[in-house]
């Protein structure tokens, strides 16, 4: 029932529309109706006063509700309301006193009023019924069916009667905003919930497809029932979008409809296009009725009604470095839930926030991992040709955390005709790391080319230089010479802190060359480092590799070792190459980067 403005006048609306006034009265009409206590007087009116009807009035800014009642006829009895233009009672609302008529036909501001004829009502007498600020919610009325002058014990008795309405209706508004209190608290305590949950989920990855379907899958289990999320970084290239459903037997038609997402010009992208360029949340409406209006591709339409579309918002994924939207997010409740409440879409715009600074980080990630690795790949030796000896190496950058980190390789002929290869891991992960890998590889070839020192000696030089230069280098190392003997190879080498160099002999079988440990790199200098020598016969294979290769922090080193060992004797006849990523294989978690060097040695 809709009230008629062109029949109220001003003064009257802006006294019936004070907010305070209606927040109390929406308080009371959310209780149970028919309400017994208040039926229970509107019979102590009829009994005491002897009028026909006893009303208990709710004055809403649209509708009067007959909170009790006793003698009204139905359907008003049942349906328990009537529009305001049939309310004597809003009358005591604007004068802000009781209103005693004896013929409301003979009164100007009632006479015109439908509730004369249809329920026969002639004379009225109603006291306010005020909330604990004052303001006046309703009335307790007496209506008669001819007219009729009120005595002043029946106006006193109302008054009472009123007053006790009054009580009731304090006490109820009280335990009403108290209620409201611990449920917006408890909504805020579950929003904060969310959002740190959300916070959490999205920092532990640098993919962006995977920090919105996580995004999906936590809104869909505490806020909307399901949701679609399209990011788009470049403003003029493909979006990528993910779909999410509370159920999950609805996991197909999300699926389906992420593409029909991305394939559509129109419908859902075009919404989640217009708030992207607007920047600010946009409700879009409650029910399929405004979907069919604005969805014109079929198969789309019918996904979403399965789905469920009932109220939903738009809000944008805004980059808090470029200040500009990356992309949407569409959430949506079913018909049968509630409304999106103010709180609950200050969340799903703080979730826009929180998934922009995801998509951001995600993209800083892989410009600095562009970069390093770049970096990285250019400060790699090119292997040269050697006759007699086949080189192979690889480098991996990490798959988790930075990029990149100091691990490296390096072979290089001496002019005596010996070689000397090295592997080393600088301590870190960051550009920083391979940058200082770089001035270690240099320093090494520097130091080393064109001397005949062993190994330990030119490891114990490395030192010193790396002391006296003031290089911030700690790292691990094997570096290694090979000459050519008699009948095989000669190979001296140094270990500084690194795992042992793995010798693949012609028979299948694999020697660890553990050595006594040495400490790292980069230490202040103390005794002289020592070299170790092997005698290798023709046809061997010198695995030297980094940690990352082999350690796991759910097992031992030795475990590492044993599961490379066992990858060199099952291919051994492999080429070099096949040889490598055949042992890359093998990584536990690629937590670490990793780099190799092989040396086959003919």
């Amino acid at each position: 029932m809709v009230l008629q403005w062109d029949l109220i006048g001003d003064a009257e609306r802006s006294v019936l529309a004070d907010p305070l006034r209606l927040r109390s009265v929406r308080r009371l009409i959310g209780g149970p109706v028919p309400d017994e206590a208040f039926d229970r007087v509107a019979m102590l009116v009829r009994k005491l006063v002897d009028a026909p009807m006893g009303v208990v009035c709710l004055v809403d800014l649209d509708r009067q509700v007959l909170a009790g009642q006793v003698g009204v006829p139905d359907p008003l009895a049942t349906i328990r309301e009537m529009p305001l233009t049939h309310s004597f009672s809003r009358h005591v609302v604007v004068a802000g006193e009781m209103q005693v008529i004896t013929d409301v036909r003979a009164d100007p501001r009632m006479k015109d009023n439908p509730a004369i004829a249809e329920l026969g009502a002639i004379a009225y007498a109603g006291a306010p019924i005020t909330d604990p600020d004052g303001l006046i919610v309703g009335t307790l009325c007496a209506v008669d069916l001819e007219p009729r002058v009120w005595t002043a014990s029946e106006i006193a008795l109302l008054s009472e009667l009123a007053a006790v309405c009054s009580s009731e209706v304090c006490l109820r508004i009280a335990r009403a905003a108290a209620e409201e209190a611990r449920l917006a608290a408890e909504s805020a305590h579950h929003q904060l919930e969310l959002l740190a949950e959300l916070t959490e989920s999205l920092a532990a990855t640098m993919d962006v497809d995977e920090a919105m379907r996580r995004l999906g899958g936590i809104v869909t289990t505490r806020l909307a029932d399901w949701c679609v999320v399209a990011v788009a970084d470049d403003p003029g290239g493909p979006a990528s979008v993910a779909a999410t459903h509370r159920d999950p037997d609805r996991a197909a038609d999300m699926e389906r409809l992420a593409e029909l997402v991305v394939s559509s010009r129109a419908d859902l992208r075009s919404m989640l296009l217009a708030v992207r360029r607007g920047g600010r949340p946009v409700r879009t409406g409650d029910g399929a009725a405004e979907l069919r209006g604005r969805i014109r591709d079929a198969e789309l339409a019918e996904i979403t009604l399965r789905a469920g579309f009932g109220a939903s918002v738009i809000v944008p994924i805004t980059s808090p470095v470029r200040h500009r939207a990356l992309g949407a997010v569409l959430l949506v409740k079913r018909p049968e839930r509630n409304s999106l409440t103010a709180a609950e879409e200050w969340t799903a715009a703080e979730i826009g926030r929180r998934a922009g600074l995801a998509v951001e980080n995600s993209r800083l990630y892989r410009e600095q991992r562009h970069v390093a690795e770049v970096l990285q790949r250019s400060l790699l030796t090119e292997l040269p040709d050697i006759p007699g000896i086949g080189l192979h190496a690889r480098y991996l950058p990490a798959q988790d955390g930075a990029a990149v980190g100091g691990d490296w390789y390096d072979a290089f002929a001496q002019p005596d005709g010996s070689v000397v290869v090295a592997v080393g891991d600088v301590s870190g992960h960051d550009i920083e790391a391979a940058a200082t890998m770089g001035q270690l590889r240099n320093l090494v070839r520097g130091d080393a080319y064109g001397r005949d020192e062993e190994p330990g000696a030119l490891l114990t030089a490395l030192d010193n230089a790396l002391h006296g230069l003031r290089v911030p280098a700690s790292a691990t190392m094997v570096l290694a010479r090979v000459r050519k003997a008699a009948t095989g190879y000669s190979i001296s080498f140094g270990n500084a802190g690194h795992p042992p160099p793995l010798l693949l002999l012609p028979d299948g079988s694999v020697q660890a060359w553990w050595v006594p440990p040495e400490p790292l790199l980069g230490l202040p200098p103390r005794e002289p480092r020592t070299s170790n020598h092997r005698y290798v016969p023709p046809g061997s294979t010198l695995l030297l590799y980094t940690d990352g290769l082999v350690e796991d922090r759910d097992q031992l080193l030795d475990d590492g070792i044993d599961r490379l060992s066992a990858v060199l004797r099952a291919h051994a006849d492999r080429p070099g190459d096949e040889l490598c990523a055949r042992l890359l294989e093998v990584a536990p978690h690629r937590s670490d980067d990793i780099a190799l060097l092989l040396v086959r040695l003919g």
